[in-house]
């Protein structure tokens, strides 16, 4: 058994835990409305914009001069990777990078080059470990809230390759917010644009498009794909202060579960050592009668 002084250490130390994993899980809750309305609120938009984007592929001819509308066989792909700076949060992490890891052995095995773009330094980590990986950017620092101008450099350098030839495929790896309590890791994919996956309701399906379908894909295409990235990384961010703010509540419930047993253990080695102490006195006067 553990001396009290040892016992009482550990209590001390594990207060001071419970009040840093207790502050964090404030920090997160009060992080979290915040991310979660912004990454709620516009779901419905993106959701819509993957709609257009689905019509005009339609309306498009079987052979559209638009470059990032042609599907073409996948022999080169582009993985973008969304995951956090910091770490303590869950499995939040790990949930991306396994899935990340996941798509890169189902290439191999198809005979797919594959190259990466990391945004947080979490995946940047990662992917370094990983032998062959070729990682085609690496970026880290984005805001909570980001503004098309954080994100633009990334989608900008997809859609030229994807435009000359050089990516056959672009895809998202993020964590879709679901709700408070469930989140998922989802791959989207961003180029070609126009998402077979999306039915298209009769609204866009009769819609009247002026001036014509070319001259909309010419302007609107590359803002709805910036609507897709901003929606994955709003979605990331929620997703991670949930699974932060729920980590540091379990943290919190177990440094209160080990105090409660070293608090225990530290009362019967109180009493262990007044009964040694009685023990003694008692031994000590029955010597002297």
């Amino acid at each position: 058994m553990a001396s009290r002084q040892q016992i009482k250490r550990r209590i001390r130390s594990v207060s001071s835990t419970r009040q840093i994993t207790k502050a964090m899980q404030l920090v997160a809750a009060s992080k979290l409305r915040r991310a979660q309305e912004a990454a709620v609120g516009p779901q419905e938009y993106s959701r819509v914009a993957r709609l257009m984007l689905t019509r005009l592929r339609q309306l498009a001819s079987t052979e559209p001069t638009f470059q990032l509308f042609k599907q073409r066989p996948v022999k080169r792909r582009m993985l973008i990777a969304i995951t956090s700076d910091r770490t303590l949060a869950g499995a939040y992490n790990v949930n991306v990078v396994r899935r990340l890891v996941t798509e890169l052995q189902h290439d191999r095995q198809a005979n797919i080059e594959t190259e990466v773009i990391t945004i947080g330094r979490q995946a940047a980590n990662a992917v370094t470990r990983i032998q062959g990986l070729v990682i085609a950017g690496a970026y880290t620092g984005f805001p909570e809230r980001p503004e098309a101008k954080d994100f633009r450099p990334i989608l900008a350098s997809v859609v030229e390759r994807f435009s000359q030839g050089e990516l056959d495929d672009v895809s998202i790896v993020f964590t879709h917010f679901a709700s408070t309590i469930r989140q998922e890791v989802q791959v989207r994919q961003l180029l070609p644009a126009g998402f077979e996956e999306e039915p298209v309701d009769n609204d866009i399906m009769h819609a009247t498009i002026e001036p014509s379908v070319d001259a909309l894909l010419e302007s609107t295409t590359i803002r709805l794909l910036e609507v897709q990235i901003y929606q994955a990384l709003l979605e990331s961010t929620a997703s991670e202060h949930s699974m932060r703010m729920i980590a540091m509540k379990n943290a919190t419930d177990n440094a209160n579960d080990l105090l409660v047993d070293y608090k225990l253990e530290l009362n019967n080695a109180r009493q262990a050592a007044i009964t040694q102490e009685l023990a003694e006195i008692t031994g000590g006067a029955e010597a002297m009668n």
